[in-house]
């Protein structure tokens, strides 16, 4: 990771003050970095040492750098990662523009692997992001979304990147396709789980513990699982409030909801589908070679259920 951290410093070089100045802003927050990591681990579990790894990882931190910037001026976020997000420090227009910077030095990275093989998985995985974007704010403020079309969102626009991340490595490495399936597999897997486990927080964590505003899904008018999976098991009167909560936007009722969403098991029955999801990306990883990489992964996912941030 300190090499893919050189990689990206070497990378977000420019003349133009500014978007250093935001990139740096919001890269140097720290965060997980699970995506690079993802690609690393997988790379050492399939014994591939090319250092073109490094790269590639740079890339899908752009990318999804990117996606954070545009996200945070769609959602009018103002915490992320414990403190002001680029759009409420920088304003909306260097935030979308700097985004734009950040997608095309990844494309330009993509280019110097001069593998097409790899471009056409990365810039499919961002078509797809953005599908999933687009697809999320067509879903905003509708409280008759299922789980369906929920997982559709998430599996587009969060799984597809951790799906990306993980299939780049056996690609690199010119292995077989049962091997970059099962990769995949793993990574389209272990990212649902982390989204749904996000949406979980969301109403059971602490905005210190996740470092943004509680209640933010429900403010934009985000149908989650916690959401759907209460408004499945809820009485009349609970499934009304969320309903309203939902249409307009409205905070005033967010501890009542909270407590609904506890009260029907909304959580525990969210919590249930990320496990599945978790133990489909351990199935996977369990089929890769014996070493203490495809052990990380092994426990890579089996910590996704005890996040707290």
């Amino acid at each position: 990771m300190l090499r893919v951290d050189q990689v990206i410093s070497e990378r977000l070089t420019t003349e133009v003050p500014l978007v250093r100045e935001v990139a740096q802003y919001i890269i140097s927050a720290g965060g997980k970095r699970l995506r690079p990591a993802l690609l690393l681990l997988v790379s050492g579990a399939i014994r591939n040492d090319d250092p073109k790894r490094y790269t590639l990882a740079a890339v899908v931190e752009f990318i999804h750098t990117a996606t954070l910037l545009h996200d945070d001026v769609v959602d009018e976020s103002t915490l992320r990662r414990g403190r002001a997000t680029a759009n409420e420090r920088f304003g909306n227009a260097a935030s979308v523009l700097v985004g734009d910077f950040l997608y095309s030095r990844a494309f330009q990275m993509m280019v110097d692997i001069n593998d097409m093989r790899v471009m056409q998985i990365l810039s499919d995985a961002t078509n797809v992001i953005a599908e999933g974007e687009v697809l999320q704010l067509m879903n905003m403020r509708d409280a008759s979304l299922d789980e369906a079309a929920y997982l559709r969102v998430i599996r587009s626009k969060t799984a597809k990147l951790f799906e990306a991340s993980a299939r780049l490595a056996p690609i690199l490495a010119g292995m077989d396709a049962q091997t970059e399936a099962l990769c995949a597999e793993y990574g389209q897997a272990l990212g649902t789980a982390f989204q749904v486990i996000d949406d979980v927080l969301d109403y059971e964590g602490s905005a210190d513990e996740l470092g943004k505003n509680l209640g933010d899904d429900l403010r934009e008018g985000k149908v989650t699982l916690p959401i759907i999976c209460a408004l499945r098991s809820g009485t009349e009167s609970q499934k009304t409030l969320i309903r309203q909560a939902i249409e307009q936007g409205d905070l005033a009722h967010l501890d009542a909801i909270r407590d609904i969403i506890l009260q029907t098991g909304a959580l525990d029955a969210a919590r249930a589908s990320a496990h599945a999801e978790a133990q489909r990306a351990i199935d996977a990883a369990r089929q890769l070679p014996v070493n203490a990489y495809s052990e990380a992964l092994l426990q890579l996912a089996a910590g996704l259920l005890e996040r707290r941030s």
